[in-house]
C-alpha cells in the first residue's frame, strides 16, 4: 500500500473506482447498504489458472462478521450463505477480464495505490497474490457447486488495516479506530472457482 492516492482508472488500490464487468452494478448488501470497496488488482500473468483477470473485493460497511462454509458449497453459495452460522452473505468476491470504470469512487475508504512486487522468503505472512496459503489452523478447502475444488488466489493478514475516510463512522467490531477490517481482521484466505462458473463464484476462508 503506497501513500499515493488513486485516480479514476487505476486498477491496483484500496477502495477508489471499482473497474466492473460491463453490466456489472456495484454490489450491495442483503440488508440494502452498497458495499464498500476494499481493494482491487490486476492478477499478475503468472500466477497460474488466474493470471490476467482482475479482482475485486468488497464487503458491507454495516456488517462485519466471519463467515463459514462446509466442505461442499451450495448453489449459488455467492449470494445464499450456506446453513452454517451464516446469517447473510455480506460479502462479494468478483473476477472478469474486461472492464469499465464506475462514476463515483468507493465514500468509506481513502484511496490509496497498491503496488504489486515479487515475494520473498520472508513474505509468507504478508498480503499475497498466488502462491501456497500459509495456514495459521488446520487447511481448509472447498469445492464450487459446479463442481471443481476452489483454487488458492489470495492471502490477507490477520488485522490488516484499510484506512477509512475521516468523516465515516467507525467499523462495527473493527480492531482500529481509523481502519476497517475484512471479516473481524481474521486472517483471510480468497479461493475462486478455476472453471469460472460466475464472476462471483469465491469463498473467502477466515481462521484466526
Amino acid at each position: 500500500m503506497t501513500s499515493e492516492p488513486a485516480i479514476a482508472g487505476d486498477r491496483n488500490t484500496v477502495g477508489g473506482w471499482p473497474i466492473l464487468e460491463p453490466g456489472q452494478s456495484w454490489p450491495g448488501c442483503a440488508c440494502g447498504e452498497r458495499m464498500v470497496l476494499f481493494f482491487q488488482i490486476d492478477v499478475p500473468d503468472d500466477i497460474a489458472g488466474f493470471g490476467g483477470e482482475h479482482l475485486l473485493v468488497f464487503q458491507c460497511p454495516v456488517h462485519n462478521e466471519a463467515c463459514f462454509g462446509r466442505a461442499q458449497l451450495p448453489e449459488r453459495y455467492w449470494e445464499t450463505p450456506p446453513p452454517y452460522g451464516n446469517e447473510m452473505v455480506h460479502w462479494r468476491i468478483l473476477r472478469h477480464r474486461g472492464g469499465i470504470v464506475a462514476e463515483s469512487a468507493d465514500e468509506f475508504l481513502q484511496p490509496p495505490r497498491l503496488v504489486l512486487r515479487d515475494a520473498g522468503p520472508d513474505d509468507k505472512w504478508a498480503f499475497r497474490v498466488g502462491g501456497k496459503p500459509t495456514w495459521i489452523q488446520d487447511a481448509m478447502y472447498h469445492t464450487c457447486a459446479c463442481g471443481v475444488d476452489l483454487e488458492f488466489l489470495v492471502q490477507i493478514p490477520e488485522n490488516f488495516g484499510f484506512p477509512k475516510r475521516p468523516e465515516v463512522p467507525e467499523q462495527d467490531g473493527a480492531f482500529s479506530t481509523d481502519e476497517y477490517g475484512l471479516l473481524l481482521g481474521n486472517e483471510i484466505y480468497l479461493f475462486a472457482c478455476p472453471n469460472r462458473c460466475d464472476p462471483a463464484a469465491a469463498w473467502p476462508v477466515n481462521q484466526n
